[in-house]
């Protein structure tokens, strides 16, 4: 019997009945969350279930709103597909392409966990990266089974993204009676990590060793998760992989407003108009959406000019590198780096902002693991460094995945090493192990960091600007 046992511990109002059929198939685990019974699946040895949701579709009248509540279900949910992805332009170069049709109705988590686990796990959270206008939980890449099997849980979900992630409007001041954040996407973040917390038990994971996981906009985002006040007790470890320098991105609540009112008024619609949020609420999908992506935002087109990333609201962000600076945030352990030709070059936001916070980080007393990922898979042209997000894959020990054919025993070799690192950090705080070179913590004196090198090695180095 694979059903998680304990998961019938869990508190279940007497109108909910649940057919014994459910709990006899070795292939349909099913686990008891707060707010349902849900039905995965099994798969080479590990437990899945998909699209389970942990909040309220974000549409109609919740749209521009904090996440709900989710309705209770009764009857067993089947959580065997992916749900949809947030709403979205997608475009075809994405290094993680979706793998469901974009969505409003988009705030679900996955959960993979070994079928054969008995004690609590760790839990690994993965938050995706897309420039906060594009991402998802379906790609492939980010399948969560083959960390799974090395003895964790792992959660990915669902954030809003785009417009529909962050915008400030005085119609929305006005109806909720007081200055409104506007980092949605921040929100659906928070709730999500809420979720586990109190759903994690009953799928076998531990609530109390959760580690926090995000590349880019995900990275960025673990920055602000670590940062803020109201997210503790959430996760006790974090890893960054080229999230920034924690200070790039919009100047302040007035930057974001303008971009949003700029919006309005492409559409029509007026800030002191009386009808301004019902008139926004009633605007379509791909109205709002309007083409943003990536692409857009870096094309130098009409999409960013309106359109602004989240920033420092003084409720749930905060400014990232001041707080970091200041010592004032939880001395979690913390793994940080970047790739070796990652967004604005060796000194720029990605390399030289990772090597800034982990100063930063490790000056504050927290334990911090620095590298740098220069590995390149061999079926990639070499000589131009290992690009920005090439290293999610290896991570996740999903390069077969990624290269399919073309992966090389090297590939996996470099794949197994990262991903146990990863492990091994998620499980005690100390991303050291049995048959791994030491990686030595970081201290601004020697300034070492773990280098995933070119000829597929892991060896310590000193690192300097310029390099």
């Amino acid at each position: 019997m694979t059903v998680v046992r304990f998961a019938l511990m869990v508190a279940v109002s007497a109108s909910l009945t649940i057919p014994a059929t459910a709990f006899a198939a070795e292939e349909a685990p099913v686990v008891v969350t707060a707010s349902g019974p849900v039905r995965g699946a099994v798969a080479d040895g590990v437990n899945q279930w998909l699209g389970i949701p942990f909040a309220a579709p974000p549409v109609g009248a919740h749209r521009w709103r904090a996440p709900q509540p989710v309705a209770r279900w009764s009857g067993v949910r089947d959580a065997t597909r992916y749900g949809h992805d947030c709403a979205q332009q997608p475009f075809p170069s994405d290094a993680a392409p979706l793998g469901t049709d974009p969505s409003e109705d988009c705030l679900v988590v996955n959960v993979w966990r070994p079928q054969a686990a008995r004690a609590r796990l760790p839990v690994i959270v993965w938050i995706y990266g897309g420039g906060f206008v594009n991402g998802g939980s379906s790609a492939k890449t980010y399948a969560g089974a083959h960390l799974a099997r090395q003895g964790v849980m792992v959660v990915s979900f669902n954030y809003r993204v785009g417009r529909l992630g962050t915008f400030v409007h005085p119609a929305l001041d006005r109806e909720a009676g007081a200055p409104t954040s506007g980092n949605f996407g921040y929100m659906d973040q928070l709730a999500a990590l809420r979720w586990v917390r109190a759903n994690a038990a009953v799928f076998g994971g531990d609530p109390q060793n959760v580690t926090i996981v995000g590349e880019s906009a995900g990275g960025m985002s673990v920055n602000t998760l670590v940062t803020s006040p109201v997210t503790k007790g959430l996760f006790q470890r974090a890893v960054i992989m080229s999230g920034g320098d924690g200070e790039s991105g919009p100047a302040d609540r007035g930057a974001a407003e303008q971009a949003s009112l700029a919006f309005a008024a492409s559409r029509g619609i007026r800030p002191d108009d009386p009808q301004a949020a019902a008139k926004l609420r009633a605007l379509t999908t791909d109205q709002v959406v309007d083409g943003l992506n990536m692409r857009a935002l870096f094309s130098g087109g009409s999409a960013p000019r309106s359109f602004a990333s989240p920033y420092a609201d003084g409720q749930i962000s905060f400014p990232v590198a001041t707080t970091y600076r200041s010592g004032r945030f939880p001395h979690v352990p913390i793994m940080i780096g970047a790739t070796s030709a990652d967004i604005g070059g060796p000194d720029g936001m990605m390399i030289g902002g990772a090597r800034k916070l982990a100063g930063m980080i490790a000056a504050a007393g927290a334990p911090t693991y620095y590298y740098r990922f220069s590995y390149v898979a061999n079926s990639v042209p070499a000589g131009g460094g290992a690009g920005h997000a090439t290293d999610i894959p290896f991570f996740f020990d999903t390069q077969r995945v990624k290269y399919g054919a073309a992966t090389t025993a090297r590939d996996d070799a470099i794949g197994r090493a990262i991903s146990a690192y990863l492990v091994n950090f998620a499980t005690s705080g100390d991303p050291n192990g049995d048959g791994l070179p030491i990686w030595r913590r970081y201290d601004q004196k020697t300034a070492m960091m773990m280098d995933f090198t070119v000829d597929g090695t892991a060896s310590q180095r000193a690192d300097a600007p310029g390099q």
